[in-house]
């Protein structure tokens, strides 16, 4: 009795959740739903069933190189990820726990960098990567990115709170050096920071626009948010296909929140204070 009570007075709550699940989740399916119909008859009306135009538009979007770009994405948002995560970790590593001069000086730098958009610097950034030959690769969205001043200042923050100074000492008691302290004590520790940046990261690099629209013109070089845009038929643009196209571009990004989720809270509320 005592049980079925607890679940009653719980239940508005479940309502409640299952409500906002339905409201979040509502603007997929429609996604979905409406990448089955032809583009004019996306005007006619909300569509919530779906419609008898899906292979065809499943075939503009083969037809495109749209595979060829979804493999792009994954090649420059893989190592993106691992490599900006692994430069601000150790960054972050040291800003909190290493004592050197100047530390305070190039800190707020490193802040001040995250002031600035990354707009204003977008001309100097394609003179420079003509100079040293990167136009028309990938290797401009994988490399300068790995620099990223607010994955820094959010590991200094997590690192600085999470980390117990006693942890550093006992490594180095053990016959660890630096980086056998980082890679062996506090990496386990800074998981959750790890799990959620690495999300983010992964999700800013597979959205990336502007950066591949100035530096990449080869149609084999496009990456998925290209490919969505730059997606049309000879006479006009193929909504519809678009949309089944954008539909398929989010699989990735759902699967890995879905599978990071806890990670992600954890590191986002452990994160954002220092104590």
């Amino acid at each position: 009795m005592v049980l079925f009570c607890k679940r009653l007075i719980r239940l508005p709550v479940y309502v409640f959740m299952i409500l906002l699940s339905v409201i979040a989740l509502l603007p997929f399916y429609m996604m979905i739903m409406m990448g089955t119909y032809i583009t004019e008859d996306l005007f006619l009306g909300t569509k919530l069933f779906p419609g008898s135009y899906f292979g065809e538009n499943l075939q503009s979007v083969v037809n495109s190189g749209f595979f060829r770009s979804y493999i792009n994405s994954f090649i420059v948002a893989i190592p993106h990820t691992a490599g900006a995560v692994l430069v601000s970790a150790l960054t972050g590593y040291a800003f909190a726990k290493y004592r050197f001069r100047g530390k305070n000086a190039l800190f707020a730098f490193v802040l001040a960098t995250i002031a600035v958009p990354s707009q204003v610097g977008l001309v100097g950034f394609v003179v420079e990567m003509k100079m040293i030959g990167w136009i028309n690769t990938l290797l401009p969205l994988i490399f300068p990115g790995m620099a990223n001043a607010f994955v820094v200042f959010w590991m200094t923050q997590y690192i600085g709170s999470a980390v117990p100074n006693e942890i550093l000492e006992s490594g180095c008691l053990d016959g660890c050096n630096d980086f056998g302290v980082f890679f062996r004590l506090v990496l386990p520790i800074i998981r959750p920071a790890v799990v959620c940046m690495s999300l983010l990261l992964f999700l800013w690099s597979w959205n990336n626009y502007m950066t591949p629209l100035v530096i990449v013109s080869r149609v084999t070089l496009y990456t998925v948010p290209l490919a969505i845009a730059l997606l049309q038929g000879e006479f006009r643009v193929d909504v519809a296909a678009r949309i089944l196209a954008l539909g398929m571009g989010i699989i990735p990004i759902l699967i890995m929140f879905a599978a990071g989720s806890r990670q992600l809270i954890q590191g986002m509320t452990a994160g954002s204070i220092k104590g």
